[in-house]
């Protein structure tokens, strides 16, 4: 956390799932007064428990589609 006067910048590394919904918790929590900007840091290999379903996920619209 850096403070500046009445602002304070909050610097992190988030999954992009957790950021889908980060700007309603953020206004939320702020009383919308707080805003937020992100920027691509790195590619990260997903869990194999994670990696399946999404395989899973996509073989089964796959087939609905056919």
């Amino acid at each position: 956390m850096e403070p500046d006067g009445e602002i304070v910048s909050v610097r992190a590394q988030a999954p992009m799932p957790e950021m889908l919904t980060y700007e309603s918790s953020l206004r939320s929590m702020t009383g919308g007064r707080g805003t937020y900007s992100m920027e691509f840091s790195h590619y990260e290999e997903v869990p194999a428990h994670l990696a399946d379903k999404v395989v899973a996920a996509a073989k089964a619209e796959k087939e609905k589609a056919h």
